[in-house]
């Protein structure tokens, strides 16, 4: 896989840069521009090369328009509309993919965070095109790639609510992880499993079902965190979607807190992702307190499980 300052000759090169602005919106305007901005980087290293810019994104509803994120669009480049308004997007059509090929030079991933999907401008467009990966890709793939060869002590704190998407996770890490906190609505379905007896793995205090983390769970995960170079979190400690949120809160700021000079110098590092995740971290305007934030849901948890995801073998494919 290639980076995109490996590409040679720029200059008015038509360039397709599939970026992931799918991002919420309330009262039809943006509520959280995290993603927009980690593609922004790439988008204006291409037009300092002097490429022809052309940017294309989904929304989640087919029918809904990019018109609301003009704004974010640099001067001078052309912004497609909704890739989902086409059906052959989602069915990775190969004449989709050819329609998208055929209005560039050179095709650029930048959307790690959709890269687990087998959909035409992920997969299909790289056939017929020159490919490379933008710079926030690639910072995706370097930080999350630490967890597979990982500084110990190394800390997996996993929450959240569904529980088939992280038990690849921790079949994947039992034998690399020092230690896997599990909590949230997982917690129950996890400690049912035979792994759950492996002295790794550690659940709330008391009630495992509970709708948050109580304050001895929070003791417990602070001494571990305290203990660990690194740490890799994903997903909330209770029911956060129906308001049970102080405990994921509380875990968030003792990790920001981690991140400060006084863990800093001991080569602590923290990565987290996940929707929720990141929903606490902007709540909390804490972005900056981190190792690494990554813009992946799904396709962070996917990498993780696997080691890659089929926009990757998209782009290491000649």
């Amino acid at each position: 896989m290639k980076s995109i300052l490996e590409a040679r000759d720029l200059k008015n090169k038509k360039v397709l840069v599939r970026v992931d602005w799918n991002v919420p919106f309330e009262n039809e305007k943006v509520a959280d521009d995290f993603r927009i901005k980690k593609s922004l980087p790439t988008l204006e290293y291409l037009k300092n090369a002097g490429a022809k810019v052309i940017i294309a994104t989904h929304l989640e509803s087919g029918s809904a328009s990019v018109e609301p994120l003009k704004t974010f669009v640099p001067a001078g480049m052309e912004f497609l509309e909704n890739l989902r308004n086409n059906l052959g997007e989602e069915n990775n059509s190969e004449e989709f993919s050819k329609e998208l090929a055929s209005k560039a030079d050179i095709y650029v991933n930048e959307a790690f965070s959709v890269s687990h999907r087998e959909h035409a401008s992920i997969v299909g467009v790289p056939k017929y095109l020159p490919h490379y990966a933008g710079l926030e890709f690639m910072e995706e793939v370097k930080a999350l790639s630490k967890a597979f060869n990982p500084p110990h002590p190394f800390l997996l704190i996993l929450g959240g609510a569904k529980f088939e998407t992280k038990l690849p996770l921790v079949e994947k890490f039992i034998n690399i992880a020092d230690e896997i906190f599990i909590a949230g609505a997982i917690a129950k379905p996890a400690s049912e499993m035979p792994f759950a007896t492996n002295p790794k793995i550690t659940f709330p205090v008391g009630d495992i079902a509970a709708l948050d983390a109580n304050e001895e769970t929070i003791e417990n995960c602070k001494l571990k965190i305290e203990n660990s170079n690194l740490i890799l979190w994903n997903g909330p400690l209770g029911k956060y979607e129906e308001g049970y949120k102080e405990g994921t809160i509380k875990l968030a700021q003792i990790l920001a807190g981690s991140g400060s000079p006084r863990f800093g110098e001991a080569g602590k590092e923290i990565i987290v992702g996940g929707g929720d995740t990141l929903a606490v971290i902007k709540e909390l305007n804490l972005y900056d307190k981190f190792s690494f934030v990554s813009t992946g849901g799904a396709a962070m948890l996917t990498y993780l499980a696997t080691g890659t995801l089929p926009g990757i073998e998209a782009l290491t494919n000649k």
